[in-house]
């Protein structure tokens, strides 16, 4: 068997350097404004939650404090595994290995889903959204969490490593899907200067990355985001 579905879109950071990747989502967000933004919308209490991309599950835990069924999604076998160990205690969570395009879940079973750096990244993730239409409820919402690249040192870090990326294009193709478009600003604050250059060393090409870690000095990377959201 593979170790990821047919379909899946390879996440290069954290397929390749789970470990790494778990001290960029410690760091992440501190002062957990995505977590008050999505709130503010549509609270996740008493809800069916879904975390599409969920990786090794780092936030299946906080989700299921006040849901009541959490459902993680993740192509890569792994990383599925990590998440089940870190959610076995956990009884209102599962986790499954699917992709974005092909959930395993009935239609109209979801109250709120949650995509945070995964998969949805603009043109071509049509069918991934037409899941999305078929899962969640009338009156639930769904969110996408993704890079600003139009916005900051680290859009301008991830333009140059990913010159075919047009902000443009993905911005279009949001407002052609009806989504709305809030702007997050974050940071990521990291203990040791080791893991902040180990993290920007998996996100960009390493003439980038070097050229990061020396434009940045101490230990805190500004992360500028865009929350993307839909009522269905």
């Amino acid at each position: 068997m593979s170790r990821f579905m047919k379909g899946a879109i390879p996440s290069p950071n954290i397929w390749n350097t789970p470990q790494t990747y778990e001290l960029e989502n410690r760091a992440v967000d501190p002062e957990g404004r995505v977590e008050a933004a999505m709130a503010a919308i549509r609270p996740p209490a008493a809800a069916t939650v879904l975390d599409i991309g969920c990786g090794t599950g780092y936030h299946l835990p906080s989700l299921s404090a006040t849901a009541a069924r959490v459902i993680g999604v993740e192509p890569h076998d792994d990383l599925v595994q990590l998440a089940r160990r870190r959610c076995r205690a956990l009884p209102n969570v599962e986790v499954h290995r699917a992709t974005a395009q092909d959930l395993p879940l009935p239609d109209a079973s979801v109250d709120v889903a949650v995509a945070r750096w995964a998969y949805f990244f603009g043109p071509g993730c049509e069918p991934g959204l037409a899941e999305l239409s078929r899962v969640v409820r009338r009156g639930g919402t769904a969110f996408v969490i993704d890079l600003d690249a139009t916005r900051g040192a680290f859009g301008r870090w991830f333009s140059r490593s990913v010159p075919s990326y047009s902000a443009k294009a993905v911005e279009d193709f949001w407002a052609r899907q009806g989504w709305r478009r809030d702007p997050l600003d974050l940071r990521m604050v990291f203990e040791r200067r080791a893991d902040l250059e180990a993290v920007l060393r998996i996100e960009f090409t390493p003439a980038v990355a070097g050229q990061a870690i020396a434009e940045t000095p101490g230990l805190e990377i500004a992360y500028p985001n865009v929350l993307r959201w839909k009522r269905f």
